[in-house]
């Protein structure tokens, strides 16, 4: 059976006429989850490997799945599908990112916090920043200053940076005193 790489790397049977689908669309995302994202116009969607559409284009705007969960804007709000397409978590954030370590970043008024796949919120909105869980840990900002929390909401690295940037490959990069530094998850400083 031969195949063909569309943009971002999905890989669709040519007996499944790739090429006639998928022109149907303005753009089409890798697949995640087993689902595609996709545009015409200023909607989005998703659509199985085959080009079926899965979940109607209705959406404003959409991240690609994530952990089986999809971020979706409609009517100028940002709720979740799950893996089945079906709307999940209400439509209520002002700017969501992906779910990754099992929770995702939400924004509702310029708070900042996290919630479940179920839309519990696990992580209060106290925070005037943040960044996605990473490694374990995420980059948040309370009164200017950058520190990093786990998945249970816990201080694990002190609040004393003037910014702070995800954890990748056991490391992640903070400024303190105008000067960048790299730190490890128990907060020890290597200066860049």
């Amino acid at each position: 059976m031969k195949y063909l790489w569309l943009m971002g790397g999905l890989i669709l049977s040519l007996t499944a006429s790739p090429q006639q689908w998928a022109r149907q669309f303005d753009f089409v995302d890798e697949a995640s989850c087993g689902l595609a994202l996709v545009g015409k116009g200023n909607k989005r969607g998703f659509v199985d490997k085959d080009g079926r559409i899965m979940v109607p284009l209705v959406y404003d705007e959409a991240m690609h799945y994530s952990e089986g969960m999809a971020a979706v804007k409609k009517n100028g709000k940002w709720g979740f599908l799950d893996s089945t397409g079906k709307e999940a978590i209400d439509f209520e954030y002002d700017e969501v990112l992906t779910f990754t370590d099992g929770l995702g970043l939400v924004i509702k008024n310029n708070h900042f916090g996290f919630i479940n796949r179920a839309g519990k919120i696990i992580i209060p909105l106290d925070y005037a920043n943040a960044s996605s869980f990473s490694e374990g840990l995420a980059p948040v900002c309370r009164k200017g200053l950058w520190g990093f929390i786990n998945t249970s909401g816990r201080e694990i690295i002190s609040m004393k940076y003037q910014y702070a940037v995800s954890f990748s490959d056991g490391s992640a990069r903070v400024m303190k005193g105008g000067k960048w530094f790299l730190i490890d998850h128990n907060g020890n400083e290597t200066p860049e």
